[in-house]
């Protein structure tokens, strides 16, 4: 049986991923600063170990008897005075420099799709240096690029329920964004591929108009879109990066820079947006 260790055990992606590994029958380790954000997922974890990715010295024995290590780990939203590249970079390579140590076989990591376009972003820039240093390593890996999870496109949803969407352009620009559940499979078959790099979407294409649409649909709501000039966004962007810390900026301009772009990869998986949505109704509705 091989083992894994799963890092970004407690975020959107590695909650999915945790759970495809057990199905697979593999030996799953999860690498937590808390064990009570692994609540609902004990019975599926062999083993815990509890630890800081960004202090080195906490990961002395994470990858002992281990084979395999996945990782999402990063931060959406900078919190506890900790950047992009503490967390997204650092703690990443302080995980890859244990995993060599303890020589795991292979090493995949969950990046972004499209980074050579938006690597003037700051979490983009972050993955990106992580990513060339996983490259160098001599680590067999897999790097895994998702357009966007469907959690992401609960910023529209949420807009949505409060009464009006707020798009840039005319709302055309295209994404495939993929669920968790199908993205996990993904990163869980990668082990078995020769493939370094996955790029992965979800098996429909929408435009964001499509999107803000079918929310309001879902909620059984009247279509309230508002449709803002691109050249506002550029002030937007300029007037934050001039005013304001990378702590505050960085999932603003990286929210309005995917939202004015492409984002289409080769299709996968099953799980549709239409019935995401439903599904955040009733749980909302319970």
């Amino acid at each position: 049986m091989r083992k894994v260790l799963v890092a970004g055990s407690t975020g959107y992606l590695g909650k999915f991923v945790i759970k495809e590994f057990k199905e697979k029958g593999y030996w799953v380790r999860v690498l937590a600063r808390n064990k009570n954000k692994l609540e609902g997922l004990i019975e599926v974890i062999d083993d815990i170990y509890i630890g800081e990715a960004t202090n080195p010295a906490s990961l002395t024995d994470v990858c002992k008897g281990i084979d395999l290590v996945f990782s999402s780990l990063g931060i959406t939203r900078q919190k506890d005075n900790l950047t992009y590249m503490d967390v997204d970079y650092r703690a990443n390579l302080n995980l890859l420099e244990a995993a060599n140590y303890s020589g795991v076989k292979k090493f995949v990591y969950v990046s972004v799709f499209g980074a050579e376009k938006i690597k003037h972003l700051k979490i983009v820039d972050a993955h990106e240096q992580f990513v060339e240093k996983l490259k160098e390593s001599g680590v067999d890996y897999s790097i895994i690029r998702p357009t966007g999870y469907f959690s992401d496109i609960l910023e529209v949803f949420e807009m949505a329920i409060k009464g009006r969407v707020f798009l840039f352009g005319k709302g055309n620009y295209m994404s495939n964004p993929i669920h968790g559940k199908d993205l996990a499979r993904i990163c869980v078959e990668a082990f078995n591929s020769n493939q370094k790099e996955l790029p992965a979407g979800g098996p429909n294409v929408y435009s964001y108009k499509e999107i803000a649409e079918m929310a309001f649909k879902v909620l059984n709501k009247k279509n309230k879109i508002m449709f803002i000039p691109i050249w506002i966004r550029d002030i937007v962007l300029f007037l934050i990066r001039k005013l304001t810390t990378s702590k505050t900026y960085g999932p603003i301009e990286f929210l309005l820079t995917i939202l004015t772009m492409d984002l289409i990869a080769p299709r996968y998986g099953t799980q549709d947006l239409l019935e995401f949505f439903k599904s955040q109704v009733q749980s909302n509705n319970k």
